[in-house]
């Protein structure tokens, strides 16, 4: 005979699926094809910021462009191999080396750059100018922080969009970040975050991390093409305390002191700050001590940056208007002001072209045989009025030649 509890047990096996267990299947067939889209979407967009072409037309006053890997092969091939733009003063003095993009997500730290690349021309002494001093972080954005992946910069001939970055280096390039980092050569230790924070990493060392090769490059170029004055520009967020500053190596106290007074007396107020000596791998305090260059360090505001605003949305970060950073200055949590018409990109990036401009004017006064002087350039108010996209070069109309991508 056949066992009944077999025959219903083969029965049951050969029953489709339950309603209930169809509709869990299909759940979870949607679920995953949505997720592959997201993925396929997500990795479209992350490639295409890392590789937006970011046109660069060399103004009438770059004499050569060089590769950072021409100081030291170290960075050769590598995404942090940037371009370095020399300006040939028609008269001898001194050598200036302003550098952007030590910090992408501070975007007037590399628009001011920008502008002295595209109009700068020297008439006395040498300009070196860097647009991307950290490439690789120009390549992603903070984690977390919904940063948008690039912005536009309105000017006479249309929109020219940047990279948004981040203050690290991207992981893809440099991975995996310690328990703690070592500062090299103080021993310092620092957050493990910041071995790939280029403002962390100076002097570096030749077989080093990428940070650290890079920062060595540059030593590397201050030495060699022996540079009286090394500034590096940055933006700050409203509720840091060394904001709309300069922060000065010792050799340079007076040069900062000359600047801050003449600026804070004739365009708008500039504080001056030392440079502190146990606080290691910053560029203000290592490329002073590692090298024959006066070091100083610019700050401007960015309320993008701070840890009350909104929405981080591109018009947040080219208006600089923040309901909430308002609200935090109200209650006396921020070290710089701020009202309704915000922090604009255009009055930023004027103070850091404006400090540079008073950096070689004072320079030159306080050493006249060794002048630096630079024509071309929008200070403060000019730039305000123009905007900074007027001193965007179009690059559809330029010469071949003087066209090169960062």
């Amino acid at each position: 005979m056949t066992n009944p509890d077999e025959g219903y047990g083969m029965s049951r096996r050969a029953m489709p699926p339950e309603p209930e267990a169809r509709g869990a299947g299909a759940r979870k067939l949607i679920f995953g094809v949505l997720g592959l889209l997201l993925l396929a979407t997500s990795g479209m967009s992350f490639y295409r910021h890392r590789h937006l072409p970011e046109p660069v037309v060399l103004g009438e006053g770059v004499t050569a462009v060089r590769k950072l890997s021409d100081y030291f092969e170290g960075v050769r091939g590598t995404v942090n191999d940037c371009n370095v733009y020399i300006l040939e003063g028609r008269e001898p003095g001194a050598t200036l080396f302003v550098m952007g993009g030590t910090h992408p997500e501070e975007p007037a730290g590399r628009l001011a750059p920008w502008i002295l690349a595209e109009n700068a021309v020297m008439e006395a002494g040498r300009l070196i100018v860097v647009l991307s001093g950290n490439r690789s972080a120009t390549t992603v954005t903070r984690v977390g922080g919904a940063y948008p992946p690039d912005f536009s910069i309105e000017t006479d001939w249309g929109e020219q969009t940047f990279r948004m970055g981040d203050r690290w280096a991207n992981p893809l390039d440099q991975w995996p970040d310690p328990e703690v980092y070592i500062h090299y050569p103080s021993g310092q230790y620092l957050a493990y975050v910041d071995i790939r924070n280029l403002n962390r990493a100076w002097p570096g060392r030749p077989n080093g991390t990428l940070t650290e090769r890079t920062t060595y490059a540059f030593m590397e170029l201050i030495r060699q093409e022996g540079v009286d004055i090394f500034i590096d520009l940055h933006e700050a967020e409203l509720q840091y305390p060394v904001i709309s500053t300069i922060v000065a190596h010792d050799s340079g106290e007076e040069l900062a002191t000359f600047v801050s007074m003449m600026l804070s007396d004739t365009e708008f107020n500039m504080g001056m700050e030392y440079s502190p000596v146990n606080l290691r791998g910053l560029s203000h305090r290592e490329v002073g001590d590692n090298s024959d260059a006066i070091s100083l360090l610019f700050e401007a505001p960015e309320p993008f940056l701070d840890a009350t605003r909104g929405r981080t949305t591109r018009e947040q970060l080219l208006t600089g208007k923040d309901e909430f950073v308002v609200k935090a200055g109200e209650a006396g949590l921020l070290f710089e002001s701020i009202d309704e018409n915000g922090w604009p990109i255009d009055v930023r990036v004027g103070r850091h072209t404006s400090a540079v401009l008073m950096t070689m004017e004072s320079w030159t006064e306080l050493n006249p045989d060794r002048p630096l002087v630079c024509t071309g350039v929008p200070r403060y108010e000019e730039l305000i009025a123009t905007g900074v996209g007027h001193w965007l070069r179009n690059p559809e109309t330029a010469d071949p030649e003087r066209l090169t991508v960062e």
